[in-house]
């Protein structure tokens, strides 16, 4: 399979076999075509030459990105039309009954329509529908709203659980835990772990990736290698053939310079021209470019601190904050930050973690309570919405300046190369940037800052591998205070020391010193939740 776009070759000579029962990752640095590659096998784009062959009777389900394209149908019929042709025969079976001259020729269709509603699983599929919307974190009376009533949070999980239903032969899920809670994650893990036909998916999440992949389709410079594994397995597999590479380079290198040295030493000398010939040949066959390492660019993410924290640090007491339409979304919140502490705010009460952050940032005002920064400290806040520093003309270079103590053009210039922004990307105006792209703009913003306390709000959305990675290790280095939200599992898990959840409703919240993975194992925490959300249950009723 080969495709181009003018000049460009952005696939040559893919050959690959996916196996039903697999699950494939499908990763690569931003512009090396995932997308592209899964728009190909679901059929949206046409490939220039080669062939994609799919079993016969293979259903292939596509997780769709306009989330608006079902606003005038309900949510359990938006999941049911994951299967056209189970909605195409239901439509056509309720039609026929709500007619008012029921002929016999309706009959017989009918008795036909009945028959094959049922081998396709029609008369459980509202009940299918209903266990994957719940399993996605649907509240049950938002399954028979109609898709224009719910926000887009709900509609990505409606979409999801159209892909999902009814069991297609072939799964293509374009970064699938997008907008997805981590019990959600947890939940989509769990299915596609227990599915059995064929799943390829492109994500960013480390941690997805290694629960679910039985193999990673690694796409670079044109090619797409299958590595069976997952993608902890891939990246150490990287790394040895990227070090063998780079040392057969060197290899190569040197026996480069020792046959330019001796052509050069030689060539006029009659005794040795012939030698001298001869290692001309090789030298012309020995193809310096032809070792291909990676394409891969990790941006440098680093914090320094202009000043040590002191031993206060954060005391919050009793913050309250309501929502325009009178919603609690903090109640009489208190919480102590002391020194060295690296928190996760994590749980489903997303409103509440972002409310907080700014008001601990000074971005909006709390209703009632009160917060107390150490004379030590200086915060940095990465919010969550961050399209209002970008509205405006100014180049990359000048937005940066903005936020810069040194203000020579090529300090600043020379930092943003450090975050892939080098040449003509340097100069771009700031309100034509992918999503991508400004929260490298604002992680440089923020280490500029020379803060000693950093808070972030869901800062590895639109990030890549290469640069959640990078700023995972930035983090950890990190000799500060970090107060952060994440739905990615591996980043939490990699870099708190301690974890908070914020629980619904209540003045009640889990706080506790311990990694991760153990927390969701905790069966306390597991206990201080269920009956928190019970509570908040019994509220609404």
């Amino acid at each position: 399979m080969c495709l181009s776009y003018g000049e460009r070759t952005l696939f040559k000579d893919v050959n690959l076999k996916f196996v039903p029962g697999n699950c494939y990752g499908v990763i690569g640095a931003n512009g090396a075509g995932k997308s592209t590659f899964l728009k190909i096998l679901s059929g949206e784009i046409e490939h220039d030459k080669g062939e994609i062959s799919i079993g016969s009777g293979q259903r292939i389900a596509v997780l769709r990105q306009d989330h608006f394209a079902f606003e005038q149908y309900s949510v359990i019929d938006t999941v049911i039309m994951g299967y056209p042709r189970l909605y195409e025969v239901g439509r056509e079976r309720d039609a026929i009954y709500m007619k008012e001259d029921f002929s016999d020729a309706d009959g017989i269709r009918s008795a036909e329509l009945e028959a094959e509603f049922g081998e396709l699983g029609g008369y459980e599929a509202e009940a299918e529908a209903s266990k994957l919307l719940s399993g996605l974190g649907l509240d049950e009376a938002d399954h028979s709203k109609m898709m224009s009533e719910i926000d887009e949070t709900r509609k990505v999980r409606v979409l999801l659980a159209q892909v999902l239903f009814g069991a297609p032969g072939i799964l293509l899920l374009d970064e699938p835990t997008n907008g997805l809670d981590l019990e959600s994650i947890s939940w989509l893990e769990d299915f596609l772990i227990d599915f059995p036909n064929t799943v390829i998916v492109v994500s960013h999440d480390r941690h997805f990736l290694n629960s679910v992949c039985t193999h990673v389709a690694d796409v670079d410079f044109g090619r797409i290698t299958l590595y069976a594994g997952n993608y902890d397995f891939w990246f150490q597999m990287s790394r040895i053939l990227q070090k063998q590479s780079r040392e057969q380079q060197k290899k190569n290198e040197e026996k480069a310079r020792e046959l330019k040295e001796f052509i050069a030493r030689f060539s006029s000398n009659a005794a040795k021209s012939r030698q001298a010939t001869s290692r001309k040949k090789v030298l012309e066959k020995l193809d310096l470019n032809n070792i291909l390492v990676t394409s891969r660019k990790f941006p440098f993410v680093g914090f320094k601190p202009e000043r040590e924290v002191g031993n206060n640090i954060l005391r919050i007491e009793k913050l309250c904050k309501k929502s325009p339409e009178g919603e609690v979304i903090l109640n009489n919140f208190s919480l102590v930050v002391n020194k060295g502490d690296k928190i996760a705010f994590v749980g489903q009460e997303h409103n509440a973690k972002t409310a907080l952050f700014d008001i601990i940032a000074d971005a909006q005002k709390a209703d009632d309570g009160n917060y107390y920064w150490g004379q030590t400290i200086s915060a940095a806040y990465f919010p969550k919405e961050n399209s209002r520093f970008f509205d405006s003309n100014l180049s990359v270079t000048e937005w940066l300046k903005q936020f810069s103590p040194d203000q020579d053009e090529t300090y600043v210039r020379s930092f943003l190369g450090r975050m892939l922004f080098s040449g003509d990307e340097a100069l771009k105006p700031v309100n034509v940037l992918s999503g991508g792209e400004k929260v490298r703009c604002m992680l440089a913003k923020l280490m500029l800052s020379g803060a000693n306390v950093l808070i972030l709000d869901e800062p590895t959305n639109h990030l890549d591998l290469e640069a959640i990675t990078a700023l995972n290790d930035g983090l950890s280095a990190f000799t500060g205070i970090v107060l952060f939200n994440s739905h990615d599992h591996e980043f939490i898990n990699s870099l708190s020391s301690r974890i908070v959840e914020i629980l619904p409703g209540s003045e009640k919240l889990i706080d506790r010193m311990m990694p991760f993975d153990d927390y969701l194992k905790d069966e306390s925490v597991k206990e201080s939740r269920a009956e928190a959300y019970h509570h908040a249950e019994r509220l609404k009723i």
